[in-house]
Formats: structure tokens, C-alpha cells, sequence
């Protein structure tokens, strides 16, 4: 048999958590067609990769992101892929493109997932040929895609798309029988149409951009807990995913999920993701009771309730105080408000400044940062004097509390004053713990959001170093956590490089698995006029990343663009082939 693609001699991990073993793969039409631990025949191969020393591993699932936008623009997804990723899922936080229109798609993810305002109306103004599911998917596969693509259904989107933005953002408005019917037949049409679920949106904290409803929290808290269980009891049925983010200033919000999840007589249980598991600087001992409370749901309440995670330290940037955190504090969420000069105005009065203090200095309030300027470390601004120290450190040298030195910069210098904190995930042992438990995905990367706060692309070469350098769990188990297992939760044709399997996969080099995985880089986003976006680049890691049997990325160097991944559906038998898919992969037409 004459290979397209021919892997020699590399440590295979097939995703299922098995051992791994030094074998050669072939690969043919989108699939790999051997698996073998004698030599493979490479005659007449036009494409072997001499693995000796390295991993094979499946592709990598980013099971949380918001490139609903980017994938529009850019459909190679090439911040991912670089990494590893193969099957991106979109469609998270309640938001997405579906059913809404380009404006109203900025004002949805422009501020709660910092992506620009203008670039959202431009890729849903210029791409949009879709008005239901089916036609989205389709529109979706016309894309030169380079990883596969997968996808919730937006509450928010839906909502907004049934209802319209205004009536969906009004307090005093409920859906209509008619308008809860309509949410209802398109979330079956969406599951008909492949998507893995439903996510919503509870967090106050996330906000609407724009002019028309700005600061609007999204259209998915505003619903009832009757459209909620609707909407709830069709997944239940399909056996497909909520995802869902508690009310972050009333924790116990999270207690009706847990119920919700849990399988109760003949009922059966609700697959449900929550964000998030984290090691949070502000609330130390949450860490701690995040797999109890799973583990509870799952065994003594029959339930199918994960927590998403994060395995890295959450290091988050900042330009002033464009950053979303500050949203949890009302002072902040009012400067967030305004823009421009408006803002700064704000920012220099005195009441203002009375307010930011008293609410920074209040402990015992709900919070995911833990509001110290001590530990915000100043990485740029035009006064040189203060760069590489804290907002504290300033304060203190100039007799000023911390917020009054953070405010003065800010209205000096404004976005000119770029700063750099760690909110969570600090703690190493905790970490280890947190990404050990049973109950916790990996994921939570937003990758495509908060182009200048953050990057984790990488999230899954991190934790594989983690996992090679310290043994806190085996790497077998660590790929599986990151391929396989995610898979089969959200029942998509990935993860897996058995015989048969869909040939997405990933050659690591752990010599290349450093301290460079930890570093963070800022490259252009040509597609959004160029604004320098957070990334990561550590390109000695991965040797080779394929999709569908199509190298796609190696050694620091891109294929050409041209369509490699699909849109997988959920529910779809393993070993289904797109046709599309496998004329590229042999080169023909």
C-alpha cells in the first residue's frame, strides 16, 4: 500500500489513555490506515516524518473558545493549530453568530470577550448566507477550515435572534408562548444540525458594547427558570451538553444546575460544563470544594456534571483598565461604561475615586480577582520611572493609596500603562490536584477572545510539560485528558488515532516541551486590522500537526491555506469521512 503520509518510528498515544509504544503510522485518505510496531513500507510515500525521539498523539480539543468572529475571517485558525489544536468548538458563553445580526453580534461579544467592535460587524456583514443551522454548518464547510470545527448554540444568540436584543435585554419582558416555542425548535434544529449543546450565560458581569443597549448584561440572564428547564429537557432528551457559568455574586445560583444534572428515577442525567475549576487568588478555599461537589452530583446523585479547567496559571494583560475583571466592581463597570475623554473625566473625580476605593478595599464580596494593586506588576508605560514595579509600590512612594496611583496612571497615560497579574492558578500543588480530578475538563482556553489580556493557546503542550517534568500524572493519561475523553463527553469523531480513526494528529518533540511554553509573545491579527494579539510561541514543540491526514503546520512553518477540517457533528458515527475532506487529502478534484 503506497502511504500518503507515512510517521515513523514515534511514541504512539492513541487517546485512550493505553500504553504508549514506538510504532509507525500510515496514512490514507483522512484516516489512519496502520498502526503498525514492524516498519512500514515507504515506497512511492510523498510525505514521511521521521518521529524517532518524539510523541504522536491525537490532535488537541480546545472544547472552550470564541472564534466565532475569527473563523469567519481567518478560517485557518492558525493560533491554535501552531499548538496542536485540531478541533476547535465554538458557540461558548451563551454567544455566537446563528441568529443574530452583524450589529447585534458586536454589541454580544465586543466587550465581554474584548474582540473589536467593527471586525465582528465586518465578518458577520461579509460572510453571513445563513438563516438556520443546516445553512450555517454549510456555510461553516465552504470555509478553508483549517482545524475541525464544532459548536454550541448560543442562549444569548438565540434569544436575541427570536426575540430581538431589546426586548431580549428588558427585565420587564418575558418570551411569548409563540417566541419560548420558536427557542424550542431551534435548539432542535441545531442538535438535528450537529451542535454539541446549548450554552448560557448567568454572570451579571458581562455586558453588552455598542451605543444602542450598552451595559445591558447578555440577553441569557434574563431568562426565566422556566425558558432555562425548556430548553434543558430537549438537551436532556438528545443527550447533549449545557454549558453554563454560575451567577457569580449569588454562588448558590449553582445549586439548581447541580440538581438539574443529576438523573433522578427515570429521568436521565443532563451533561453539564461549568465554568469554571480554578485555584482563585481571591477565594483560596474554593479549589478545594470543586470536586466534592462534583463528585456528590456524579455518584450519590447520579448526575454528568464537569467543571471546566484551565491546567496553567491564569496570567491575565492589560492596557489601563480595559480588562474584564474590572467589571465586578461597580466603580469599574461605570468607567467601562464610557468611553474616551468621558472616561477620563469620570476617573479624575474625587466621588468617583471615593467609590473605586471603598470598593476595592471591601473583602468579603464575591470576586474572581483578588483586587490587590501590590500584585499588579506595571510592564510598560511612557514613565519609565514606574515600569517594573506595582500600582502598590507607586502608591507607597508617592503617599497615595493603590487605587489613586492606578487612577493617575491611567488618566495620564491611559492605554499607554500595560500591566500584568495572575488571578488563579498560582499555586502548583493545588493546580496538580485541580487538574487530576475526574470531574474537571480540560479547556477554558478562550482562545479568538481577549486579544490583549491573555493567551493559551497553548494550554495543552502546557500541561503535557507538566506532566513529563514533575510525574504528577502520567503522560498517557495526560493526552487522554486533552483527546479522548473530551471526545467521547461531547460525542464528536475526534480524539482517537487507532486504526480507522480520523487521522488529526500532533508530533511533539518533548525536548521542545521548555520554558518556552510558558512565555508569552504579541503578533499582529491581520484580519482585525492588525491589533496586536497575546500568543504564545514555542514552535520547537510541535514537529508536525495534521488534520485529516494533511500536514497543516511543522517546524515553525504554515501550509498553504486551503480546506483541511470540517464542521463535526456531534452524534455522528465514528469513521464517517467528508468527501470534500478526503479529495484534499489525495489531491485530487
Amino acid at each position: 500500500m503506497t502511504w500518503e503520509t507515512l510517521i515513523r518510528g514515534g511514541r504512539w498515544f492513541d487517546g485512550t489513555g493505553a500504553p504508549s509504544a514506538i510504532r509507525d503510522l500510515g496514512i490514507k485518505d483522512g484516516r489512519v490506515a496502520a498502526v503498525s510496531a514492524t516498519p512500514l513500507d515507504a515506497a512511492g510515500c510523498p510525505n514521511v516524518i521521521d518521529a524517532a525521539g518524539q510523541w504522536v498523539v491525537p490532535g488537541f480539543i480546545d472544547i472552550h473558545t470564541h472564534y466565532d468572529a475569527e473563523v469567519l475571517l481567518a478560517p485557518s485558525l492558525s493560533e491554535s493549530v501552531r499548538h496542536g489544536v485540531t478541533t476547535v468548538l465554538i458557540g461558548s458563553c451563551s454567544l455566537g453568530t446563528l441568529h443574530v445580526d452583524a450589529l447585534d453580534a458586536a454589541d454580544l461579544f465586543s466587550r465581554v470577550e474584548a474582540i473589536p467592535h467593527d471586525c465582528v460587524i465586518k465578518a458577520v456583514e461579509e460572510h453571513k448566507t445563513w438563516s438556520n443551522a443546516v445553512e450555517y454548518v454549510a456555510a461553516l464547510e465552504s470555509l478553508p477550515l483549517g482545524p475541525n470545527v464544532t459548536s454550541f448554540l448560543g442562549h444569548s444568540d438565540l434569544r436575541a435572534g427570536v426575540m430581538g436584543l431589546d426586548r431580549s435585554t428588558d427585565r420587564k419582558v418575558k418570551p411569548t408562548a409563540a417566541e419560548l416555542d420558536r427557542m424550542r425548535d431551534l435548539l432542535e434544529d441545531a442538535l438535528a444540525a450537529g451542535f454539541v449543546g446549548l450554552s448560557e450565560m448567568r454572570s451579571p458581569w458581562d455586558k453588552l458594547d455598542g451605543d444602542r443597549y450598552r451595559s445591558r448584561t447578555l440577553p441569557s440572564t434574563y431568562a426565566s427558570w422556566k425558558e432555562y428547564r425548556a430548553l434543558h429537557r430537549i438537551l436532556r432528551r438528545a443527550g447533549r451538553v449545557l454549558q453554563s457559568i454560575p451567577n457569580l455574586t449569588t454562588p448558590t445560583s449553582l445549586v439548581p444546575y447541580l440538581i438539574e444534572s443529576m438523573g433522578m428515577g427515570l429521568r436521565p442525567a443532563l451533561k453539564t460544563s461549568f465554568l469554571t475549576a480554578a485555584d482563585v487568588k481571591a477565594n483560596p478555599a474554593l479549589g478545594h470544594l470543586m470536586g466534592p461537589i462534583a463528585g456528590f452530583t456524579n455518584r450519590v446523585g447520579r448526575g454528568d456534571f464537569r467543571w471546566q479547567h484551565l491546567p496553567v496559571p491564569f496570567d491575565i494583560f492589560a492596557d489601563g483598565i480595559d480588562l474584564v475583571v474590572f467589571e465586578e466592581l461597580g466603580s469599574g463597570a461605570a468607567a467601562l461604561h464610557l468611553k474616551d475623554e468621558a472616561r477620563t473625566e469620570l476617573m479624575r473625580d474625587e466621588a468617583y475615586r471615593r467609590r473605586f476605593r471603598r470598593e476595592y478595599d471591601r473583602k468579603w464580596t464575591p470576586r474572581v480577582w483578588n483586587r490587590d494593586f501590590y500584585d499588579a506588576h506595571i510592564l510598560a508605560c511612557p514613565d519609565e520611572s514606574v515600569v517594573g514595579k506595582t500600582f502598590g509600590q507607586v502608591g507607597d512612594e508617592q503617599g497615595l493609596h493603590p487605587v489613586d496611583a492606578f487612577l493617575d496612571l491611567v488618566v495620564e497615560h491611559g492605554t499607554g500603562v500595560r500591566w500584568h497579574t495572575t488571578i488563579s492558578n498560582h499555586r502548583p500543588k493545588v493546580l496538580d490536584k485541580l487538574s487530576s480530578l475526574r470531574d474537571v475538563q480540560m479547556g477554558f482556553s478562550d482562545a479568538g477572545a481577549h486579544l490583549r489580556n491573555m493567551a493559551f493557546y497553548n494550554f495543552g503542550l502546557r500541561l503535557l510539560r507538566r506532566a513529563h517534568v514533575s510525574g504528577f500524572m502520567t503522560v498517557e493519561r495526560a493526552v487522554h485528558r486533552l483527546t479522548g475523553e473530551l471526545a467521547d463527553w461531547c460525542d464528536i469523531d475526534a480524539g482517537r488515532i487507532r486504526e480507522g480513526d480520523r487521522a488529526d494528529l500532533v508530533v511533539i518533540d518533548p525536548a521542545g516541551l521548555d520554558e518556552s511554553v510558558d512565555q508569552f509573545s504579541e503578533a499582529p491579527v491581520e484580519v482585525f486590522d492588525n491589533l496586536s494579539r497575546m500568543v504564545n510561541r514555542n514552535d520547537r514543540a510541535v514537529t508536525a500537526t495534521l488534520v485529516a491526514g494533511n500536514q497543516v503546520f511543522g517546524a515553525g512553518e504554515f501550509a498553504p491555506a486551503r480546506r483541511t477540517g470540517r464542521f463535526l457533528r456531534a452524534g455522528e458515527p465514528r469513521g464517517t469521512v467528508d468527501p470534500a475532506t478526503v479529495r484534499e487529502t489525495v489531491g485530487g478534484t
